[in-house]
């Protein structure tokens, strides 16, 4: 599965979550687009912004969190449909 990183991600929103750690991701997806521990917009210190090889947009984000989760932890899942949920759960092998 090809993906591409800082995807375009305007008009994006919470789809579902995915269990995992920071390494777990970084590990798929590479270094985040921000983050760790960079606040953004006051609930997000780490994101991940992707575009699949088929065109799906899907973000991966820790929320209202005070720092960035490192352990197992349910991040969110963002995009423009439930298909940003279905890819990133096949590129983790799950």
């Amino acid at each position: 599965m090809k993906f591409t990183k800082d995807a375009l991600v305007d008009g994006t929103s919470y789809r579902g979550v995915i269990k995992a750690s920071y390494d777990d991701l970084q590990q798929v997806f590479g270094e985040p687009c921000h983050g760790p521990n960079q606040k953004l917009f006051d609930k997000v210190t780490c994101e991940w912004d992707l575009e699949f090889e088929d065109g799906t947009i899907a973000t991966i984000y820790d929320w209202k969190e005070p720092e960035t989760p490192f352990g197992e932890y349910e991040w969110h899942i963002g995009g423009k449909s439930f298909d940003a949920v279905e890819r990133v759960f096949e590129a983790m092998g799950r």
